[in-house]
């Protein structure tokens, strides 16, 4: 169960403050996969972040009865001076799962070869979507967040991290972004549309999908 109560979140863009997130009160269901769709800048990767933790609020907050991954594909729940291998140390003191562990199954999933070992200011942004993917999937969540990441990489790495991240989710809940309607079907069983700053929960993914849709024409 993952419940928003009275959230919101705005930037400044220019000299005009634009409201991404408008005190939403929703509660997301336990054992659902969901996919959350919205238009380009609707706000969608900061509602990962803020499920996540590591985007603060403007007001109010997300109340969770599980353990919720960081969004996979942000890049800055990484620490640039540290090798991706340090990168995972720390990860795995913080969740306190075995270090070993963890960083075999990183090692040899996300394929990063010598510079697992190499600062992370010096990896590619598909090398960092591997490496922090890797090192998701590494630990046992309630919840997984992803964000466009089931398709970096070439034919073969885009089959091993569709493999593993249906492995998890047969246990577990997932919030899915991606532009990937076929993808989202493969994955997902309910979905959520965020558009104007509320955010519109559906059951039925196809309602969803309808929706967005209609909302892009």
């Amino acid at each position: 169960m993952i419940r928003f109560e009275h959230l919101s979140k705005s930037f400044w863009v220019g000299n005009e403050r634009k409201t991404v997130i408008d005190n939403l009160n929703l509660t997301l269901p336990t054992g659902k996969s969901l996919g959350l769709l919205g238009r380009n800048g609707a706000g969608k990767s900061t509602l990962m972040q803020i499920i996540s933790g590591t985007m603060a609020p403007d007001t109010g907050r997300v109340v969770s009865d599980g353990t919720i991954s960081w969004p996979v594909a942000f890049g800055g729940s990484l620490h640039p001076q540290m090798s991706g291998a340090q990168n995972v140390r720390f990860v795995a003191r913080i969740y306190g799962v075995d270090t070993e562990s963890l960083l075999d199954f990183v090692e040899e999933f996300a394929e990063l070869g010598k510079h697992f070992n190499m600062p992370v200011r010096t990896y590619s942004a598909g090398m960092k979507t591997r490496l922090t993917f890797g090192t998701s999937m590494g630990i046992r969540f309630d919840t997984y967040l992803v964000d466009e990441t089931t398709s970096v990489g070439d034919a073969r790495f885009r089959r091993k991290s569709r493999e593993v991240f249906r492995d998890r989710v047969k246990n577990a809940s997932a919030i899915m972004v991606t532009h990937q309607m076929g993808e989202l079907r493969e994955f997902c069983d309910a979905g959520v549309v965020l558009d104007r700053g509320k955010l519109h929960y559906f059951d039925d993914l196809d309602e969803a999908i309808a929706l967005h849709e209609a909302l892009m024409a």
